[in-house]
């Protein structure tokens, strides 16, 4: 049992559990059954403490022992402030922390406990707020496993022994009201393990930090007025699938260095609108101690990287952004966290957001770890983040890193080094619930979002709803398309013929999932090269492939995703330390590929046969008779009313003339892309923008070398017949 001088002497030193039983104000009835009040207050190396109270009653506090002070008074108001006198020092009065009732109600600690807490965030981390006639910050944080845990910052000298936080019971929460602590105040949690050994860690829940590489989070408020009511709205009743979807991907550091949020909301803006991206996809922008990880190895699931400003900052990006009709998706990365000692690793000295077992809790490949999916505190952690960013920043869409990961427990684990699931299987069926439950409820509470999986297995419906067993997402990256194509694509147009397998395959299975097409950030590092190093050929040769790759792309079932630099034709591999080769643009034909990339999303996006059925497999048609060459591929898009497009490329050096197809409809079809036009850069083989299908939708076509053409039904246009002049 605990002596008073114990537990006095843990008081004092914060190492107790509940700071709050001993100090602050306790009514306790006296003999006549009247209430006495007594007053404890931690005051170490004062000469006298008084507690004055808001009637204006002074009680002077004796010392008790190790800078603990004690007084009694009276039944009477409760609220008090203190005032300390030191040697060879001023007064110093201030509002007393344990004075203050919890900050986190009996609800907020059942829905923790029980995983189902959606809106997490306004419960746990820091937050300003008025308390008991005071105004201060509320610091709460889950550590389960810890034996004390105390509040440190630039606010108390980094000294948390007079900030011990109170345990709320067997939620695992810990509690601490600080008053006169305010926006922009650094800290972190002192937090005693059951081995007796303390560790200063970030707030899992701080939503801002100091700039890496210093670590410490800061608490923040949001004066954000949102202006995007009538994008929000329109969102609302989208449907993603059927809608035009071109992401324009990027990293936000090296889009154009230096540049904060605010700065780079007008030239994004003016850049992305001109090009006609849809959406625009940034890396990772929660807070990460090491910029070369691009982003992908997380210690502030809820803090937006400080490297750019505040939070509020990003708020004006991405309002921006909607007010100039361009959606918003952010990568985001459940699948591990990295181990560094500051962060969520061993959090209160032991697992607790990482799965206890290696075998399941460590990522060997990355050197980090891995959640605990089965846990009900980290699944909330997890879903609740992901409403987070839709609801504070209105985001449009997460893309779910490294999805293939944590569905599958031998992810890159030879035999011996897994253990199987219950039924002795190889799936994570904790990490499915998981993902089960954070796209049922994003789409249930923001309708129009989209959640997109990067996930390179065949791992069956993905995006299939979760009510019927699916993972319910909305979409999947076409990884295999993706590496198909860029195979197909490398090849000297001279043997493409024999690898026609490797761009066509593909059209087997696009209507298994809803896929987006994606030529991302990983296809342009680590050696890789740029898109356009990878062409075959002399310069233009390559500018040519790159715009039949792209209009063939673009023309595919699917959604688009091209990664910054790209799209005018870069030609060094991406790196995180510098900007893009803005410079190439003075070159005429770099240029032209831009112009280019600008007119391919715009007859995309003016053509709903290009978008509008990506998942319906009726909806296309493969073509090639009456003649069939292995370096033409050939297919059909129409959208509801039946509108039909033709996409029709020719990936050989070589123009193709009088080219047999048979087309969808008889009478016109107006060229409406073509990719070798000399606008574009190149050789101006072509129709002369029409083509004329006769009986059957016989048609006589020239196919451009190294050219895509894309072709519009007009029902409504004559065809002089031969007598006519």
């Amino acid at each position: 049992m605990t002596s008073p001088e114990q537990l006095f002497d843990a008081v004092a030193a914060g190492s107790h559990h509940d700071p709050h039983a001993v100090l602050g104000i306790h009514p306790e009835t006296d003999a006549e059954g009247g209430t006495t009040l007594v007053i404890r207050a931690r005051r170490p190396l004062a000469r006298s403490v008084t507690a004055v109270f808001d009637d204006g009653t002074r009680v002077p506090l004796e010392h008790v022992r190790a800078g603990i002070w004690e007084g009694t008074r009276a039944g009477g108001p409760q609220g008090y402030r203190l005032s300390a006198s030191y040697q060879d020092g001023p007064d110093y009065v201030a509002d007393d922390p344990y004075r203050h009732s919890p900050t986190i109600g009996e609800l907020d600690l059942h829905l923790i406990g029980e995983g189902r807490h959606e809106e997490l965030w306004r419960v746990l981390g820091s937050h300003v707020r008025e308390q008991g006639g005071s105004t201060g910050t509320s610091f709460t944080v889950w550590a389960p496993n810890a034996r004390a845990v105390r509040v440190v910052g630039d606010f108390n000298g980094w000294d948390g022994q007079g900030h011990a936080m109170r345990s709320m019971g067997g939620s695992g929460v810990w509690e601490l009201f600080i008053p006169g602590v305010g926006a922009g105040a650094a800290y972190k949690y002192e937090i005693l393990g059951r081995r007796g050994d303390w560790a200063v860690k970030a707030d899992p829940m701080a939503r801002f930090a100091e700039v890496p590489p210093a670590t410490a989070s800061v608490v923040v408020e949001s004066a954000y007025t949102w202006r995007d009511t009538d994008w929000m709205t329109r969102r609302s009743r989208a449907t993603p699938v059927s809608s035009p979807m071109s992401v324009y991907e990027l990293h936000l550091g090296s889009w154009r260095q230096g540049l904060s949020y605010r700065d780079a909301a007008d030239e994004i803006v003016e850049y992305v609108t001109a090009q006609g991206f849809t959406h625009v996809e940034f890396l990772p922008l929660a807070e990460h101690p090491f910029g070369g990880s691009w982003g992908y190895q997380v210690t502030g699931y809820y803090a937006p990287t400080s490297r750019y400003g505040q939070p509020d900052d990003l708020r004006y990006l991405i309002d921006r952004l909607h007010q100039a009709d361009i959606g918003v998706i952010m990568d985001w990365v459940p699948g591990h966290f990295p181990k560094d000692a500051f962060a969520l690793a061993r959090f209160d000295g032991e697992p607790l957001y990482e799965h206890p077992d290696p075998r399941r809790g460590e990522h060997r490949d990355w050197g980090t770890y891995i959640f605990d999916y089965g846990r009900n505190e980290v699944r909330n952690f997890l879903v609740a983040n992901a409403l987070y960013w839709f609801e504070e920043f209105h985001v449009d869409g997460l893309r779910v890193d490294a999805v293939a990961s944590m569905l599958y427990l031998d992810y890159s684990r030879n035999e011996g080094e897994w253990a199987p699931n219950v039924h002795g299987g190889r799936e994570n069926l904790e990490a499915i619930r998981f993902l089960q439950e954070v796209n049922a409820t994003a789409y249930k509470r923001y309708p129009g979002i989209a959640m997109i999986a990067e996930e390179s297995t065949s791992f069956p419906g993905v995006t299939a709803p979760t009510s019927r067993a699916g993972l319910g997402f909305g979409f999947k990256w076409n990884m295999g398309w993706m590496n198909d194509s860029l195979q197909y694509i490398k090849r000297d147009p001279m043997y493409r013929s024999h690898h026609e397998g490797e761009l066509s395959f593909s059209f087997v299975y696009a209507f298994s999932e809803n896929f987006v097409l994606p030529i991302s950030h990983d296809e342009v590092v680590h050696g890789k090269g740029s898109l356009f190093g990878r062409m075959p050929g002399d310069h233009w040769q390559k500018l040519a492939n790159m715009r039949a790759f792209l209009a063939y792309m673009w023309g595919h079932p699917g959604k688009q995703l091209l990664f910054m630099g790209q799209e005018f034709g870069q030609l060094s591999e991406w790196s995180e330390g510098r900007s893009l080769d803005w410079w190439l643009l003075d070159q005429p034909s770099h240029a032209q590929l831009l112009d280019f990339v600008a007119v391919l999303n715009g007859v995309y996006r003016a053509h709903s046969a290009l978008w509008s059925r990506d998942a319906d497999g009726t909806a296309f048609t493969r073509l090639g008779s009456p003649r069939w060459n292995s370096n033409v591929t050939a297919f059909a898009r129409r959208d509801h009313h039946g509108n039909a497009v033709v996409v029709v490329a020719n990936f050989s050096g070589q123009t193709i003339s009088s080219y047999e197809l048979d087309l969808p409809e008889r009478g016109v079809w107006h060229e409406i892309l073509n990719t070798d036009a000399q606008a574009y850069g190149g050789s101006g083989v072509g129709n002369l923008g029409v083509v004329h299908a006769g009986d059957g939708g016989r048609a006589s076509l020239v196919l451009p070398p190294l050219g895509v053409l894309w072709l519009r039904h007009d029902p409504e246009a004559h065809i002089p017949s031969p007598t006519q002049g």
